[in-house]
C-alpha cells in the first residue's frame, strides 16, 4: 500500500527547513556592522510564502538512479534564491522605486531603518546568496552550474532587467507579448531559476530539464497574473503589502489589459499546462504539482 502524498505536511516541513538554513547562513545580527546584519535578517526573514525555497526542494526530489542529492548544497541553493528575492523586495520598495511603506505586514526595510541601509541590505544581500553558494560543501561544478543559472536570473536579462522595464512602463501601454516578456523577466526569471538550482542538485538529465523549465516558465505567468488579480481584488491587510498599488501608479497589468475574468481564467489554464508538463516524472513530482495549485489559488 502506498503513503498518500501529505502536501500540507511537506510544505510545513519544507518551509521550517528553509528558515533553519536562513538563520544558520546569514551573517548574525551580533557580527560587525550590526545594524547591517539586522536589517538583513529583518528583510530575509520576515516572512512570505518562501515559495522559490520550496520549488528548490521539491525540484531536488526528482533525484533518479544512484545519484544522490547534497542536502548542504540543496539548503544553500534555497537560501541563496531567497536571499536574491528578499533583495529584489528591498530595492523595490524603495523610494526611488515602487515607494512602498508595507511588506509582509510590516514596515518595509528603509521604513524600519533607514534608505541609505535599505540600499546597502540589497547590495549585500545579493552577495552573499552567491557567497553560500561557493561555500556550500559539494560538488564544485554543480555549484558552479547553480552560480550561472543565478547569475543570469537576477541580472539584466532577468529580474533587474524586468524591473527595468516595469519602470519604464508607467504611463503607457503595453501590448500582451510585451507585457508577458516583462514579467518572464520580473517574476518568472527567479522562479525558473528556483526550480532549476533544484534540478541541477538532483543531477537531472538534459531532457528532463527542459521538462521543468516548461513547467516553471508557465508556472511563472500564472504567478505574475495572480498577483495582479490580488493586487485589485484583496485588501492590504489580506496581502501584507498596499493593495492597488499597481492602478494607483498607472502599471500595466493582465488585469488593466485584458480584465479579470480573462486574467482568472488565463490562470487556471496556465496552473494545469504546468501540472501536464511533470508528467514523465510520476509521483516525484507530487511536490511540483502540488505547489502550482499552491500559486494560484493562493489568497496573498
Amino acid at each position: 500500500m502506498t503513503n498518500v502524498f501529505q502536501f500540507q505536511e511537506w510544505v510545513n516541513a519544507h518551509s521550517q527547513r528553509a528558515e533553519w538554513a536562513l538563520d544558520r547562513l546569514l551573517d548574525s545580527a551580533q557580527t560587525v556592522p550590526q545594524r547591517l546584519h539586522e536589517a538583513m535578517r529583518y528583510a530575509a526573514q520576515g516572512g512570505g510564502k518562501r515559495i522559490r525555497p520550496l520549488l528548490v526542494y521539491a525540484a531536488g526530489q526528482l533525484s533518479v538512479g544512484s545519484e544522490t542529492v547534497n542536502g548542504d548544497v540543496l539548503d544553500a541553493a534555497a537560501v541563496a534564491i531567497e536571499c536574491i528575492h528578499a533583495y529584489s523586495l528591498v530595492h523595490d520598495d524603495m523610494p526611488c522605486m515602487d515607494d512602498d511603506d508595507l511588506r509582509r505586514g510590516r514596515p518595509t526595510v528603509h521604513k524600519a531603518f533607514d534608505e541609505a541601509t535599505a540600499l546597502l541590505v540589497g547590495d549585500a544581500l545579493q552577495t552573499r546568496a552567491f557567497e553560500i553558494l561557493a561555500n556550500a560543501h559539494g560538488d564544485a561544478e554543480v555549484q558552479l552550474r547553480m552560480m550561472k543559472a543565478l547569475a543570469a536570473a537576477s541580472g539584466s536579462r532577468g529580474m533587474a532587467g524586468g524591473q527595468a522595464i516595469d519602470l519604464e512602463s508607467v504611463g503607457k501601454k503595453l501590448d500582451l507579448v510585451g507585457l508577458k516578456q516583462m514579467h518572464a523577466m520580473k517574476t518568472g526569471a527567479l522562479l525558473t531559476c528556483a526550480v532549476e538550482l533544484g534540478g541541477i542538485a538532483a543531477h537531472l538529465q538534459s531532457s528532463q530539464m527542459e521538462q521543468l523549465q516548461r513547467y516553471s516558465k508557465v508556472l511563472g505567468l500564472a504567478f505574475q497574473i495572480v498577483d495582479d488579480v490580488l493586487d485589485a481584488t484583496a485588501d492590504s491587510q489580506t496581502l501584507g503589502k498596499t493593495a492597488g498599488k499597481d492602478a494607483a501608479n498607472d502599471k500595466p497589468t493582465y488585469i488593466t489589459l485584458m480584465g479579470l475574468d480573462y486574467a482568472q481564467k488565463q490562470a487556471k489554464e496556465l496552473q494545469e499546462t504546468a501540472i501536464a508538463s511533470l508528467d514523465g516524472f510520476g509521483e516525484q513530482a507530487q511536490a511540483l504539482k502540488d505547489l502550482a495549485l499552491l500559486v494560484v489559488n493562493r489568497s496573498k
